[in-house]
């Protein structure tokens, strides 16, 4: 893949915090995979002393916040471990549904395998879920973590029935362009092969809030990148 400019990745700077708008594709440290690079070498190539102050999923885009010095981040991790963040996901999920502030508190428990599961042995995992969009098969929902548990969101929407779209791990399959459309209107061409609206999970992290060290509140909002937007389009448009 391409790598990001990370000039062009930001969308709030100020002398302590950077918070980046992610790539999706894109892990945000070291990960086990050879001979690609992640966003923090990235981001000290822009500036050194900068530190991620929390992940997300290598195929999650949105708000990612970074600290540039290390009273900063400290007072950002108090932040994060005090639940006092603000953080808003946006999800395609399968299925229409409506949600109105429902609460998902389901315990979950990480293998091995880096795949996680419900399980009452787990840790405590609270979201939130609302419904902003509804279509045909799909929904858009809002996800109001208040935990930060591995695959929190996917998890606890796969336990409503609502998994996202494209998220094979939890049972949310692809979704093609000829299967919104009426078969008329869809023509691909010979011996070529479909591929998905979206080549990963449709999660994307649209805002963030915090509180700068001047103890002045920020909250930060990230614009869909392209493939999660078409994808918004076209389930708009069908």
């Amino acid at each position: 893949m391409k790598y990001p400019v990370f000039n062009d990745l930001i969308i709030f700077e100020n002398e302590d915090f950077i918070v980046v708008n992610k790539p999706p594709f894109l892990s945000t440290l070291e990960d086990r995979t050879p001979n690609t690079t992640n966003l923090l070498k990235i981001a000290r190539q822009y500036n050194p002393d900068l530190q991620a102050c929390h992940r997300l999923d290598k195929d999650t885009s949105g708000c990612l916040a970074f600290a540039k010095n290390p009273e900063a981040y400290r007072h950002l991790s108090m932040q994060f471990e005090a639940r006092e963040v603000y953080k808003v996901y946006h999800a395609v999920a399968w299925g229409t549904h409506k949600f109105e502030e429902q609460l998902v508190n389901r315990a979950i428990s990480p293998s091995a395998k880096g795949v996680a599961r419900l399980s009452p042995q787990g840790k405590p995992a609270e979201t939130y879920f609302n419904t902003l969009e509804t279509f045909s098969r799909h929904t858009l929902v809002e996800c109001l973590p208040v935990t930060g548990r591995l695959h929190q969101i996917r998890v606890h929407l796969a336990y409503l029935k609502a998994p996202i779209v494209n998220d094979a791990l939890y049972g949310g399959e692809p979704l093609y362009l000829s299967s919104l459309k009426p078969k008329k209107h869809y023509n691909l061409k010979q011996q070529t092969e479909e591929l998905p609206l979206i080549k990963r999970f449709a999660l994307h992290s649209f805002n963030l809030g915090f509180v700068l060290m001047n103890e002045e509140p920020v909250k930060v909002e990230a614009p869909y990148p392209k493939d999660f937007a078409v994808l918004v389009k076209q389930l708009r448009a069908h």
